[in-house]
C-alpha cells in the first residue's frame, strides 16, 4: 500500500503533506529529524492519512493537496475537527 499523510506539527501547529509506502517508518524519520523539509518543526502526529494500491495515484493526490488550493480547502474543511 502506499500513503498520503498529513502531520500536525505540534511545535507551530503548521501541516505537512506528504506520501510513502511505510507510514509508520515515515512518521519516526519526520519526528527524528532526519527529513530535512520538517527536522525544524519537530515533533509531528499524524492527523490523517489515504491508502491506495497505486504508488502512482498516492503521488497524483499528494501533488493534487500541495498543488491546487481547492482539493486542499476542501480536506480541510473535511478533517476540521482534526486540524485543532
Amino acid at each position: 500500500m502506499f500513503y498520503v499523510y498529513i502531520l500536525k506539527s505540534l511545535k507551530d501547529k503548521n501541516l505537512y503533506i506528504g506520501s510513502t509506502n511505510n507510514l509508520e517508518r515515515r512518521l519516526k524519520q519526520h519526528n527524528n529529524s532526519e527529513v530535512f523539509s520538517t527536522k525544524s518543526r519537530v515533533p509531528f502526529e499524524i492527523i490523517y492519512y489515504e491508502a491506495y494500491k497505486a504508488e502512482s495515484d498516492a503521488r497524483k493526490r499528494e501533488r493534487n493537496l500541495k498543488l491546487r488550493s481547492r482539493a486542499h480547502i476542501q480536506l480541510k474543511k473535511r478533517i476540521e475537527a482534526s486540524l485543532k
